[in-house]
Order: structure tokens, then C-alpha cells, then sequence
């Protein structure tokens, strides 16, 4: 899709694109329509659908396997607390003037007891967090009713269709499913005020494929069962909902003609239009009179509460283009178009907004919602900002209390903001629905944690707090990078390749780049990078300058209608041999070279053809390494996670019996590495003890969100997870002791302990291999090798020198090449 910004949306863009590391409090102010196509593509590659019935069924899978194993990691929420992320919806009950809900795009929906200062989230145990709209029963404060999957096309939400309608009588605490799974994504709920049996949803469908299940449905008995009330094609949705207050068997409804695929976009058409139904919805009517025949996108709907025959709706042409506001003062009978006269609206992508609310004690005062929102006070014969102060960009949401109307809470892509004043000042109420792409622990300083965010920038901790996080690159999020012995050197990147380093580092000119680039240092020496466009380049002045060292790595197809395709996805370097690189691309493509890129081997053509989100270099064996990958099983028997012990001669699939999900990142153990690894899925977060033969899922704590990035710091043996949607945890990986004998070494053990000045270790090496010993503080601190060399066949014995160790518990490490033979605890005296 070309993307047209407005003047100011262009400057805004181009201001953050080349100021390095700038510390402006407005991040990107314009939307792109890339994150869904990133997501998608990753899990719809090669068949081009994604199945969320399989995504599903593998959460079912990770819940049976919860329940029949131990869950070794206990996860902490490590922050930020005030970066928030997208609001789809907020409400509150009439009756009420503290208890607010919020909906999330992908972080479910949280509630405030107290007006904003504190949030819980309560949708945790429901199958998705992705939430469209909510609706409260009016007759009922703690009737709750949530609407899932993100109706706005073209966002930051994970691909994935919703589950449908969900219920909740107790102000959150249970929930019970009222059906409509199929629907995909829901735009509007409504409940009738008289009779709270009655509700309206209006369903937008699947986002990437046409379907009958979507339109406007009705229940009668309370969502045990639906009908559908409005349909007017596959391609045609139900987007909005009004519902007359004092006669709420008129009920007006919105229709959104939208076709989605990763190659084109249409957001609209003749479907796009207005109803009316005067008999709760048995029959309905197109509304036309004075409103727009053709060339019609999204549309927004409000009625006045205080006065109901006056409405008002939003407008956008088909490419998404502001078109007008519209008002009528019959009912809906009639309709005419307002004046946007030097008005400053700021929409050009309507398809992401489509929303319009009216005060409900002034008929004549109107909000608009967009990039910016803007609002009348006369009935729409002129316009002016809202705030006067830049809170954050796109808004979503609206509500205005009806017994207290000059509290008010927005919801936009920053969060929730709330003025007590009718507007004259607002205060941020965050909570942690922080969508990141990345994670990057500080090596020297690890309580020090950051990362990329989908429309938020860059953040980091400065002090290790959940709370004291600052905002240091603009954009879409991704890569960071601290160097790991000079903490003054660091790198940040925005979306497509906008890599820049505090060094006055940048990224390569090259033809395309992923909207998540990787690069990487090398791990001999930080001066050394690797940055993946296409091809893949190196820099040995910490990316400063910058080499090409291969070809095109992908199958060359560039993607098309602005949907870049055909780069580097993930970049490993070994630990063990300089110069030994790998790297996966997009279109399923793993190379390797093991002189820095003089030669390269593609190694991938027995792997299945799927999107490579890593490839991980073994720590200890230069021939080792492991592949993940996206995507679903398409009447074939894929494995998710490959593992080579010959430089990509071989591969096996070592995801034992992982559930049919995508994999996204994976950490092995220096513990333990031939068997002991964790990894990153859209179901959380899983590990393995015994080389993939049996996985467990370890999530306690953890809310139920795609975990798309993991970073581990071997000294602290601390690992941090990036979420899509909660912000980052982290915890502790559980130390690794007794013998895990493996081929060619036995019998170990260490003598005397406890340990004066020094001890021995022992063991049987029945084969002419390579073996290192090292020395571990309780805590998985590495402090030393004490040993590294060939030995022969036969009995060993190596020192370890304990003069100079205060008092405490120690371990050592017996390694081999192909992996970790034991872990002795001893005690230092």
C-alpha cells in the first residue's frame, strides 16, 4: 500500500528519522500499517492464511501440559509501568464515578477501582487479550460484557483472529463465553437499557480472508444464543453500534466493507454505510438522505443522549482520507454535512479510527477521534483542539461521565488519559500494555533492561525499577544493544532499518530491510557487528563503517504494494570461531560462512520452507547450532526448532512434543547446552532438560501473550522476556547441579569437600576429547576457567584453586564438546 501522510505527519516523520537518540516526549505521530503485515506474514508464510484455530488449540494443549508439570521459572514484571500501549474502548457505569474499564489492543482489559489511579487487569484467564469494545449492562455495574479481536485494520495486534463475546457478572473475577468465535474481531457491543437480554454485536470478521460470520448479530436470552440480524456480504462487516436511549428498539448500525491481504487493501465500498432499525433490529433500512453514495470507508456513529433525534457520524473515503462529519436532527431521517473549514481533523488513514462521540449533556458539543482529536462546541460550525496540550498520538476511545461530566477519560495509542476539569488539563493513568518486540539486558549492569515498543520508541531502565524507565529513540521500537564492556557505546533502531548508535553509528544503505532488523555484535569483540538488510554486512569500528559480505541471502522476491519481503531476519556469530556466521531470512533461507562471508553455504534445503525467526549459535561447539521457526502445520509434519551438530549438514527436529505454535526466540543454558534450552512461542515460554525430547511450558506469572523476544545473562543466569502486549518480565534460571553424564565422561567427582585452599576434580574420560572445567559462584556467576585443553582416555584429575574465595557455596563445571557432563556444588571453608 503507498501511504499518504498529511503535511504535518510528514514533517513529524521525518524530524524523528534523523535526529539519533532524540529525547522528544511525542513519539511517531503518523501509522503504519506495518506491524499486522509483520506479524502475519511471519505465521502465514508459505500457505498465506494463518489458522487461529491452530493458535488456539495450542493454548488448550499448553494448559493440559501446565497442569502435569513443574513450572521451573517463577517470572517477575520487570516494566515499564508508564508506557502503556493502544486503548480500543473505555467505559463506566452511569451510576458509578469511580469504577472504570479500559480495553486493550493486545492486553486485555483492566479495571480501576478509584478513578484512574489504579488498574488491575481481569481478563487474564480468557483465551485472548486481544479486546475490540466493551459494553456494561445498564442495569448492572458489574455486568460486563468483552468483545475480542481488534477491529482497527492495519494495527500493532498479533494476527490472530478474537474468540467472540465473553461475559463477566461480577465485575471480572469469572467469565463465561456467550459463542460468536468465528466472528473474528468485534467493533461494537451494545445492550438494550430496557430489556438487558437484548444485545447487539457488531463483527467485523476475519481480518486476511472473507467469511460469512460477520455483520450485526442479536441475542434475546442474554448471549446464550444469536442470530444474525444485518448481513451484507463476506467482505462487509459490522463496525459500530448506536442504540436509542429512550426507544432502544431503534437501533442504528455502521457496515464496513474492508479486503485485507498482504499484497492489496481495500477499506471500503458500497457495503460501507449507515442502517436503522425501528423494530430492534427484525428489519433494517440503508440510511441516505444527504449522506455520501460512493467512495465510502470507515464510518463512526454517535447518538445524543440528551437530545436522541440528533447524530452525528465520522466520515473516510475509501484510501482512509478524512471525508466529512455529518449531523442529523430528525432521528436520522436527514442528514447534512458540517463545515471543515480550518478544521484540523489530521486523518489520513480513517480506517484506523472511525470513531465520533457527543456529550451527553450537550448535543452541540462533539469529539472527533483521530490522529489528533478535535471537537465543536456548536454544533459543528467550528473546530478547534481538544487538550491544547499533546498527549499522544491516534485515539481510539471516549467517555464522558454522564453524572459527573467533567470527568472524562480518553484512550488512545499512549493509554488512558483523564481530565477532571471537562478538558482543561489531563493527567496519564498507564498500566503496563506495552506491546515490545525486543528485550536487551545490560552486561555490566544487568537490573538494567531494554527494549523496542510498537508505536512508543525505544525505552530503557535507568535505575532497575519498574517505574523509572525513560524514552530515549523515536519510532516503532526494536533492536537494542549496550555494549557489553563500555556502557557509554549503545544502539537503538526504528522500523525498517533505522539503526543509530550513541557512537554516531547507522545502519548500511542497502535495497530493503525487515521491519525488525536484526544486527548483532560479534561476541569476541563488540567493535565487531553484523547488520542483515537483504545481505548481510560487517563493521569493525562498532558500526561506524560497514562492509558487504554475502549476496542477496533471500530468494530476491522484494514483496510488493509496500510490503517489504525477502531480507535477513535473525544474525548468530559463534562464540567458539571467529569469522562463523549464520544467518535466516524471511523466505526460509539459513546460510552459513565460516570465514566472515568469503564463502557461504545455504544449509537449508531439507528445513521446512517457513519464515526463520532465529538461528542460535551453539556456545561451545562451533559446528552446533539451532534454527526456530514461525508458521503452522499445513498437511505437513514441520517441526518448529532444528538442531545441527555438523554446520548445517543435518538437521533434527528436537521440538519433541512442543504444540503446533510458533516459535519466536530461544536461549540455551551455558548450563547445560546440549540439553537444556528455553524458548519464546506465542504461548509463552517453554523449556526443555533433556535436548527436546520433552518440553514444559514455564509461564507462572506470565500473562497469556505472545513472548516474541528472550535475553539471558549468563553471570546473573537472569533471563528477560519481551511481551506483545504486558511490557517485559524476567527470572531466574534454576541452577543445574549433579551429574548429567554424557558419552565420554563419567565418574565425576570433587575431593576433600569442603574446600580449604584447594580441591580436585575427578573424573573418567573414556575418549580422546576436548574438555574445559570453570568456576561458578552459587548464583551462576561465571569467575573463571580453571582447565581447558585436549585429554586422553583414562583417569583425569584437574586443580582448582580455592585460596583467595570468601566463604560460601561454589560450583564447578565439567564440560565437553558436545555439552555439559556435571555441575559440582562444594563448599569453600
Amino acid at each position: 500500500m503507498k501511504k499518504k501522510y498529511t503535511l504535518l505527519v510528514l514533517l513529524a516523520l521525518l524530524f524523528i528519522a534523523t535526529v539519533p537518540f532524540n529525547r522528544v516526549a511525542r513519539p511517531l505521530i503518523g501509522k503504519s500499517s506495518s506491524p499486522i503485515d509483520y506479524f502475519w506474514a511471519q505465521r502465514a508464510f508459505p500457505a498465506g492464511k494463518v489458522p487461529s484455530s491452530a493458535f488456539y488449540d495450542a493454548q488448550r494443549h499448553v494448559a493440559r501440559m501446565a497442569n502435569n508439570r513443574d513450572n521451573s521459572l517463577q517470572w517477575e514484571f520487570a516494566g515499564p509501568t508508564h508506557v502503556s500501549g493502544r486503548i480500543t474502548d473505555v467505559t463506566m457505569h452511569p451510576d458509578d464515578t469511580l469504577t472504570i474499564y479500559a480495553a486493550s489492543a493486545s492486553g486485555g482489559v483492566w479495571k480501576s477501582a478509584d478513578a484512574g489511579e489504579n488498574w488491575t487487569p481481569i481478563s487474564d484467564q480468557l483465551p485472548t487479550l486481544s479486546i475490540g469494545d466493551i459494553a456494561l449492562d445498564p442495569s448492572d455495574p458489574n455486568t460486563l460484557y468483552v468483545g475480542t479481536g481488534e477491529p482497527n485494520a492495519g494495527g500493532g495486534s498479533l494476527a490472530y483472529d478474537g474468540q467472540g463475546l465473553f461475559k463477566t457478572t461480577d465485575g471480572g473475577n469469572t467469565w463465561s463465553s456467550l459463542g460468536l468465535a468465528e466472528t473474528g474481531s468485534i467493533g461494537r457491543v451494545v445492550v438494550n437499557p430496557e430489556n438487558p437480554n437484548r444485545i447487539f454485536v457488531a463483527a467485523m470478521g476475519t481480518l486476511f480472508a472473507n467469511n460469512a460470520e460477520r455483520g450485526i448479530f442479536r441475542s434475546d436470552d442474554g448471549g446464550a444464543s444469536w442470530s444474525k440480524s444485518l448481513f451484507v456480504n463476506d467482505s462487509t462487516g459490522g463496525v459500530d453500534l448506536a442504540i436509542h436511549p429512550l426507544n432502544p428498539d431503534t437501533v442504528f448500525a455502521v457496515t464496513w466493507q474492508r479486503v485485507r491481504r498482504p499484497d492489496r487493501r481495500v477499506y471500503g465500498g458500497p457495503g460501507s454505510a449507515i442502517w436503522r432499525s425501528t423494530d430492534g433490529g427484525d428489519t433494517w433500512m440503508k440510511l441516505q438522505n444527504g449522506l455520501p453514495a460512493s467512495n465510502n470507508g470507515r464510518i463512526g456513529i454517535d447518538i445524543s443522549a440528551s437530545d436522541p433525534n440528533v447524530m452525528y457520524a465520522i466520515y473516510a473515503d475509501i484510501t482512509g482520507f478524512f471525508k466529512g462529519v455529518y449531523k442529523s436532527t430528525d432521528g436520522g431521517n436527514s442528514w447534512t454535512q458540517l463545515s471543515s473549514d480550518s478544521n484540523p481533523f489530521y486523518s489520513s488513514f480513517g480506517w484506523w479510527f472511525g470513531q465520533i462521540r457527543v456529550h451527553p449533556l450537550r448535543p452541540e458539543e462533539v469529539f472527533t477521534l483521530g490522529v489528533d482529536w478535535v471537537k465543536t462546541t456548536d454544533g459543528g460550525d467550528s473546530w478547534g483542539d481538544v487538550s491544547g496540550v499533546y498527549l499522544h498520538a491516534d485515539y481510539h476511545a471516549l467517555y464522558i461521565h454522564p453524572e459527573k461530566p467533567a470527568f472524562q477519560v480518553a484512550g488512545n495509542d499512549g493509554g488512558i488519559y483523564i481530565s477532571t476539569n471537562a478538558g482543561a488539563t489531563w493527567a496519564h493513568k498507564p498500566f503496563p500494555i506495552t506491546q515490545f518486540y525486543t528485550t536487551e539486558i545490560n552486561y555490566l549492569y544487568p537490573e538494567l533492561l531494554s527494549g523496542g515498543a510498537q508505536d512508543n520508541g525505544t525505552w530503557r531502565s535507568t535505575q532497575g525499577g519498574i517505574d523509572d524507565w525513560e524514552f530515549f529513540n523515536g519510532g516503532d521500537g526494536f533492536v537494542t544493544l549496550v555494549n557489553p564492556t563500555d556502557t557509554s557505546i549503545y544502539y537503538a533502531a526504528s522500523q525498517y532499518g533505522g539503526m543509530n548508535g550513541s557512537n554516531g553509528a547507522s545502519a548500511p544503505l542497502s535495497a530493503r530491510y525487515n521491519w525488525n532488523t536484526p544486527y548483532i555484535f560479534a561476541p569476541q569483540n563488540p567493535n565487531i557487528m553484523y547488520f542483515g538488510a537483504e545481505r548481510l554486512f560487517k563493521s569493525t569500528n562498532g558500526g561506524i563503517d560497514w562492509t558487504e559480505i554475502s549476496d542477496d541471502l533471500s530468494n530476491g522476491n522484494p514483496g510488493q504494494n509496500g510490503v517489504v519481503f525477502g531480507t535477513i531476519t535473525t544474525i548468530a556469530a559463534s562464540p567458539q570461531s571467529a569469522g562463523l556466521v549464520w544467518a535466516g531470512t524471511d523466505d526460509g533461507n539459513v546460510w552459513v560462512t565460516e570465514n566472515d562471508g568469503d564463502d557461504w553455504q545455504k544449509v537449508s534445503a531439507v528445513l521446512p520452507m517457513r519464515w526463520v525467526t532465529r538461528v542460535v549459535a551453539d556456545p561451545f561447539d562451533k559446528n552446533t547450532a539451532m534454527v526456530c521457526l514461525s508458521g503452522f502445520r499445513y498437511f505437513d509434519q514441520m517441526a518448529h526448532l532444528y538442531r545441527t551438530t555438523d554446520l548445517g549438514q543435518t538437521w533434527q527436529a528436537v521440538d519433541g512434543d512442543l504444540p503446533d505454535v510458533p516459535v519466536n526466540d530461544l536461549v540455551i543454558d551455558p548450563a547445560n547446552p546440549g540439553s537444556a534450552w528455553y524458548i519464546a512461542t506465542d504461548a509463552g515460554v517453554f523449556e526443555t532438560q533433556d535436548g527436546g525430547i520433552h518440553w514444559s511450558p514455564c509461564n507462572a506469572n506470565l500473562p497469556k501473550v505472545p513472548v516474541v523476544d528472550l535475553v539471558f545473562h549468563a553471570p546473573t543466569r537472569s533471563i528477560a522476556a519481551a511481551t506483545y502486549g504486558r511490557a517485559m518480565y524476567r527470572a531466574t534460571l534454576p541452577l543445574v547441579s549433579g551429574v548429567h553424564t554424557l558419552p565420554g565422561l563419567q565418574q565425576v567427582k570433587i575431593s576433600p569437600n569442603p574446600v580449604m585452599e584447594s580441591a580436585m576434580i575427578t573424573f573418567q574420560n573414556t575418549r580422546l576429547q576436548y574438555v574445559t572445567v570453570e568456576l561458578y559462584s552459587h548464583t551462576g556467576q561465571y569467575l573463571r576457567t580453571v582447565f581447558s585443553g585436549e585429554l586422553p582416555p583414562g583417569e583425569q584429575q584437574v586443580s582448582v584453586w580455592a585460596g583467595g574465595l570468601p566463604s560460601g557455596v561454589y560450583l564447578t563445571a565439567v564440560r565437553t564438546a558436545s555439552g555439559t557432563a556435571s555441575w559440582e556444588k562444594w563448599v569453600k571453608q
